[in-house]
């Protein structure tokens, strides 16, 4: 009886070489620490989660460099009320058209260290 390749088991299985399943574990790896990241930046952990995983290094540097919306200067909306961030165009909330404001309010970031 000839041995049987390792590519067709008898229980219809695949055999995974040892540095495919290093390779998964290194992408969950990268995946998790970007969706920490992006939590502490405050961007979306499901999207750099993905990324950071489907491009492992490249994907956590990018999220590194992004800037994040918490650093960013934000202004109060002057038919609502809202505080929105300064580079927004248009209030989320009532959908008046804003301008550059003469009065900026401090970034989320800073507001909390204080």
């Amino acid at each position: 009886m000839a041995p049987v390749p390792s590519e067709r088991r008898l229980d219809g299985g695949k055999d995974y070489p040892l540095q495919e399943v290093i390779y998964l574990l290194l992408c969950l790896g990268f995946g998790v620490a970007g969706a920490v990241v992006a939590r502490i930046k405050g961007s979306s952990m499901f999207l750099w989660f993905l990324i950071s995983a489907i491009v492992p290094v490249f994907g956590l540097i990018a999220l590194v460099l992004y800037r994040s919306d918490r650093e960013e200067p934000r202004r109060q909306c002057p038919g609502c009320g809202r505080i929105v961030k300064i580079h927004d165009a248009l209030c989320t909330r009532c959908g008046t058209e804003l301008e550059y404001p003469d009065v900026v309010i401090e970034p989320e970031a800073t507001a909390q260290r204080g």
